[in-house]
């Protein structure tokens, strides 16, 4: 025989009621009140769990106050600093101020690489010297102490740079200056579209025997900041190893614009940014433990990491304090999950994404089961909706869900393949959902690496949103699980 929800409730209650006639006065009114609470959560509609979720987040969650403390109380966080150090213990004690089930750090050993001192770029045209806004990417190597100088090429793809060959390239420092596309409306395809002279202009022009790279910063906006970001020598040759910076996009737009005027002048520049051995550092970790299947694991997580010119609150404390939020969240409105729900704040996500990877490594090595995974890493900008990775029985029922989060303005739910997470990406299990935060991003490149990258580029209502939505669609998907 079939019961409607209703009806099954109603006889609980029948049932439950001639239970109370045979115990004692006392115990009767404890139960009478499990009863009225157990009947209220069963007829709470995901409407109103939203409503709460959003209400709480707007009202009385402190991951604004975290992230402040981030910023501007510790500071940028590239790995293997003391910044990253002191972010460590920061969010393990913040999260073991929430109350959780579990908080615990997972070692992993990171890269350190540092600056040095500021670096110094100018073009010598005559009897002048034409400074340049310059900063080195990410684990290059230095120049020589004293710097270097040689004529520029500029170039606006590596298939340019590798149709010029070796005879045009040895000897010279290499301009990359493609700007991002700015036809993309998603700001993040213009960045996909020429990232790769960042990331692999150094390696591939130390093959043509360049002696170092200049490249334009990824920045839609024109501006005088040097955005960072790595570079990947990959397995070259150490004599193949070129310094490598960033010039800011005004910068790149005067420097294209005097080579063109005077294309015998020579650029010089000198940065003295130095690579160590590797450190340990942590993974930071805290759970709610699933009240009926603690061996299906959903997790919430950004990167502790940042790079070291600003202070690193759009990338990624903003996806930090939104994860910690996540659970507070839960905590406050008194949801028990059925599923473990855990946050996870990943080390290296910049420079290495040694977190990412340890993080699967250990989960094989216990044989967990995550069934769920969501990440945010695009800034704490207004929540637009997600990016997805699932099969179509899954994403069918995300898009069921639409009708829910229409109240908030959250409209977008696209399938991404493997583009969810740079964090959650090495993550693996016999079937999961992986789904990203998609904020607004039309200002994100305007922050990302840069040294305005601090706390004051944040709205506090914005962050919280973002918030909102990520522990929304864990809710959902810890309530009705996976297909």
């Amino acid at each position: 025989m079939k019961y409607k929800v209703n009806e099954l409730i109603l006889l609980h209650q029948m049932f439950f009621e001639l239970f109370l006639m045979k115990i004692q006065p006392m115990k009767k009114s404890l139960c009478l009140a499990l009863l009225s609470s157990f009947s209220l959560f069963s007829q709470t509609s995901d409407e109103d769990i939203l409503k709460q979720l959003y209400k709480s987040v707007l009202t009385e969650s402190q991951s604004y106050y975290w992230l402040d403390d981030l910023s501007n109380t510790i500071g940028s966080r590239l790995s293997g600093s003391e910044g990253a150090e002191k972010a460590v213990k920061y969010t393990k004690q913040k999260m073991e101020s929430l109350g959780l089930d579990k908080v615990f750090l997972q070692e992993v050993m990171v890269p350190k690489w540092v600056r040095g001192e500021k670096e110094v770029a100018y073009l010598q045209v005559g009897n002048k010297k034409i400074s340049f806004p310059i900063c080195a990417l990410g684990m290059s190597v230095p120049t020589q102490k004293k710097g270097l100088t040689a004529n520029v090429i500029e170039v606006k793809s590596i298939d340019e740079l590798k149709q010029l060959g070796e005879e045009n390239v040895r000897g010279k420092i290499v301009f990359f200056n493609r700007p991002m596309n700015p036809e993309h409306i998603e700001t993040f395809h213009a960045y996909g579209g020429c990232v790769d002279q960042r990331s692999s202009g150094a390696r591939e022009a130390g093959k043509l025997g360049a002696i170092g790279v200049i490249v334009r910063s990824m920045n839609l906006r024109l501006d005088d900041l040097p955005h960072t970001g790595s570079t990947n020598y990959g397995d070259v040759l150490d004599s193949q190893k070129i310094p490598a910076a960033a010039i800011s996009t005004n910068g790149a737009e005067l420097l294209s614009k005097l080579l063109k005027e005077n294309p015998n002048s020579k650029l010089y520049f000198k940065q003295s940014c130095q690579v160590f051995p590797d450190v340990l550092s942590y993974n930071v970790v805290g759970e709610i433990t699933g009240s009926e299947h603690p061996e299906r694991i959903m997790i919430v997580g950004g990167h502790l990491d940042s790079w070291d010119l600003g202070d690193g609150s759009q990338d990624d404390g903003a996806g930090c304090v939104q994860s910690m939020a996540v659970l507070e969240l839960f905590k406050k409105i008194n949801y028990k999950p059925k599923n473990t729900i855990r946050v996870v704040l990943f080390m290296n996500e910049e420079n290495g994404v040694r977190g990412g990877l340890q993080y699967e490594k250990e989960s094989n090595r216990k044989g967990e089961n995550h069934i769920f995974a969501l990440e945010s890493d695009a800034g704490g900008f207004t929540p637009r909706g997600f990016s997805i990775d699932c099969d179509d029985a899954n994403y069918d029922k995300i898009i069921s869900w639409k009708t829910l989060f229409e109240p908030y303005l959250i409209h977008i739910f696209r399938r991404s393949q493997g583009h969810t997470g740079v964090d959650i990406g090495p993550l693996q299990s016999d079937k999961i959902v992986k789904v990203g935060l998609q904020p607004d991003s039309q200002r994100y490149f305007d922050y990302h690496h840069a040294a305005n990258d601090t706390f004051d580029s944040v709205n506090k209502r914005e962050l919280e949103l973002g918030a909102a939505a990520m522990a929304s669609l864990m809710y959902l998907f810890d309530k009705y699980g996976i297909n």
